[in-house]
């Protein structure tokens, strides 16, 4: 897939073609527009207008019937006519494009049926019993899937009850999320027609949904070239720099990556090995991400070799003569061939050395390893037709209507109380992007999160039952419910005999998975009565770490139990309507002057004051919890006041970034309490700072700082996830 705008002529980013991959012939949208207005051909022919698709589509299936193809198109066509886009190129270019794309990937013929259908339901006047009637149930079935809900029945919700409507009829059929994210693909080429912050806003649901999901799928060929149109528009920036990165190789007279090219075919024509190598140009986000890491990037560091054998053994065969007749990089070899990625990626990763230092990365798989490489689910054609042999296939790899991760995702959003978590929580389960194997007893397996506790452990196994869980033992050992489990463990949990059994708050500290952490946030908000002080927070905020891990609310970030809490600020002090009183301030919104606030009485005969738009005066209004009114004390004689206040920053990482941040909020004069930086995840950083001010009024200069500080694109007051969009 190019990288490229299909209509350059327009306004915003447009991403050059990087030369990764053999050229294909590009679909001529304006050809086809006018085709499209002309009408379909003659019943007993193909209309011109889908040539590239009918010739994409036999390059992976020679046999295949165009007939429903042609009928599809012809139905779509008729329905669309007279529809513009944005860009004023004739709607119908659009599904055929989006069916293009797909073809191009080895889709079969009723996934491509679908494509050209799937916006017909949504925007036209044709009905998916229409749709049944002439096509089946399945072609109705994937049409729906991709089917937006109206604005005008879910308002606000529409988008994430759509993503959630979607995921789940993904749950039965892959292909839907097939179609979507081929559709996303056009649409992100040809944005540029879109005001900035619409562009903006769709690259930004692309970048925490959309590629996180190709990847899941491994439609690696899709995931590349919408990390490069994200990468275009939200960080132009660090875009144009790594155009000119790549530009500067280009006219390089030597490539490295050539000379090694040409020494391997010619170790492999001596072992007697077939094989095709070929060079594997970086797309613009893998070669930021390599400069990143290596800082000055050298002419090898710009692609990777691709060694393509016929058998699995081939293989292992390429690897031996590379290591034996060049220089390996130990540290760099890893086999995803013994051991499958979950997403069904198989290669065999190693690196060699050239005697003047430069690094070449080396993939070694089969033509057919390649294919799934590039187009996971979707070259598997069909994954729901009868199996070829009657060989068992019980791991959940080997299964792509199910993968483990789908199943669990399942799992969780249907405990998702609104749409507002359901979105959250999806945004973050995605951002795991690593999965472990952790084994039972009996032999069973559990797929988990890298990161995944005990406690996930058993809500994975027994869902809400995992309330009665008082125990485990790994790898035969006494472990405690916070252990944090590592791939190949063997987790034996142990179970209480009383049904009346209540999960404790604390596991909410070691929740690393949405089931768990819904599953206990529902059990504590069905049972108010029993709550204990610490309550007067949210449900999952978590206690008994640093403020800054506590204030993120991310179940992701590790807290530290071991770790004293922060000594609270009584610089900005605030009055309470209750004579005798002691007054908190509240960590989940952490209020400041002049936020207006209000206050609740918790245990021991003290008030905590909470913003009155923080979600917990929501919970607890509705809870029947009696306000108390709030105010802030005047301020000192110099007319300041100081306050302490916990700030949440998103950024693009980038050296020396954590360095500029923190000069950034020591020239404002503020005092860094506490600070936590999140591992990297999807390209992105999260920090989290806890900073005494001098004076409150001092808080939107301070915000504003560190918006300007290059890389940083959000600076918000922290706040619980249940109440983030």
């Amino acid at each position: 897939m190019s990288a490229e705008a299909t209509n350059p002529a327009t306004p915003g980013p447009v991403v050059p073609t990087a030369p990764r991959r053999r050229a294909r012939p590009r679909l001529d949208l304006r050809r086809l527009g006018r085709a499209a207005l002309l009408g379909p051909g003659a019943r007993d022919r193909l209309p011109d207008a889908i040539g590239h698709v009918v010739d994409a589509h036999r390059a992976h299936h020679p046999d295949a019937d165009l007939e429903p193809l042609r009928r599809a198109y012809v139905l779509a066509e008729s329905s669309h006519r007279g529809q513009l886009r944005k860009s004023g190129e004739p709607y119908i270019t659009h599904p055929l494009a989006v069916t293009l794309i797909l073809a191009e990937l080895g889709a079969e013929t009723v996934t491509l049926t679908a494509s050209l259908l799937h916006d017909t339901v949504e925007d036209t006047d044709v009905t998916l019993d229409q749709v049944r009637d002439e096509f089946g149930e399945e072609v109705r079935y994937l049409v729906d899937g991709v089917t937006k809900l109206e604005k005008v029945d879910y308002g606000a919700a529409a988008e994430p009850e759509t993503f959630r409507k979607m995921l789940v009829a993904t749950g039965n059929d892959v292909r839907v999320m097939s179609i979507k994210l081929a559709d996303r693909l056009h649409n992100m080429r040809t944005l540029g027609v879109m005001r900035p912050e619409k562009q903006a806003r769709i690259a930004k649901v692309t970048r925490d949904v959309l590629i996180p999901l190709a990847e899941r799928l491994g439609v690696q060929a899709l995931k590349t070239e919408l990390e490069d149109l994200v990468f275009a528009i939200l960080h132009p920036e660090e875009y144009a720099h790594t155009r000119e990165l790549i530009a500067g190789n280009a006219a390089r007279a030597d490539d490295p990556l050539t000379a090694i090219a040409e020494e391997t075919r010619a170790v492999l024509r001596e072992a007697d090995i077939p094989a095709e190598v070929l060079i594997r140009p970086r797309h613009f986000v893998s070669v930021h991400r390599v400069s990143r890491k290596r800082g000055r990037l050298r002419g090898a560091d710009f692609g990777r070799l691709l060694v393509l054998v016929n058998e699995d053994a081939d293989c292992y065969g390429v690897l031996g003569e590379l290591h034996t007749c060049m220089t390996p990089v130990v540290s760099e070899f890893k086999d995803f061939i013994a051991v499958p990625k979950f997403n069904l990626y198989q290669s065999l990763h190693t690196a060699v050395a050239r005697p003047d230092g430069q690094v070449a990365e080396v993939l070694i798989r089969t033509y057919q390893m390649h294919k799934v490489a590039e187009a996971g689910v979707v070259a598997l054609g069909n994954p729901y037709a009868p199996p070829v042999s009657d060989e068992p296939g019980d791991d959940e790899r080997a299964d792509p209507t199910r993968p483990g991760w789908l199943s669990r995702l399942l799992d969780w959003q249907r405990g998702a109380p609104d749409p507002d978590t359901f979105w959250s929580t999806l945004r973050e389960d995605l951002a795991q992007d690593r999965e472990i194997t952790v084994f039972r007893p009996d032999g069973g397996h559990l797929g988990l999160p890298e990161g995944a506790t005990c406690v996930d452990a058993a809500y994975a196994q027994y869902g809400e039952d995992a309330h009665a869980c008082i125990g485990a033992r790994v790898n035969g050992r006494l472990a405690t419910l916070s252990t944090v489990l590592r791939d190949g463990d063997t987790v034996q949990l142990l179970m209480g005999q009383d049904p009346a059994s209540e999960p404790s708050r604390e596991w909410l500290e070691h929740a690393h998975t949405p089931a768990a952490r819904i599953a206990i946030q529902r059990w504590i908000a069905t049972h108010p009565t029993t709550a204990d002080p610490a309550t007067t927070e949210p449900p999952g905020v978590r206690t008994g770490t640093d403020d800054a891990a506590t204030a993120s609310g991310h179940a992701s970030q590790a807290g530290r139990p071991d770790a004293p809490p922060a000594p609270r600020s009584a610089s900005a002090s605030a009055t309470v309507e209750l004579p005798g009183a002691s007054v908190r301030l509240a960590r989940c919104c952490t209020p400041v002057p002049p936020d207006e606030v209000t206050g609740f009485a918790v245990r021991g005969g003290a008030v905590t004051v909470h913003r009155v738009g923080c979600a917990a005066v929501a919970r607890m209004k509705s809870a029947g919890r009696a306000e108390v009114g709030a105010r802030w004390e005047e301020p000192t004689t110099d007319g300041t006041t100081g306050c302490r206040v916990t700030l949440f920053a998103e950024s693009f990482g980038r050296p020396h970034l954590l360095a500029d941040l923190t000069e950034a909020i020591a020239l404002q004069g503020a005092e860094i309490v506490s600070a936590t930086v999140e591992p990297p995840s999807q390209q992105r950083v999260r920090h989290t700072y806890t900073l005494q001010l001098p004076d409150a009024a001092l808080l939107s200069a301070l915000m504003r700082a560190m918006r300007n500080v290059p890389g940083v694109y959000d600076v918000s007051r922290a706040q619980h996830p249940v109440s983030a969009s």
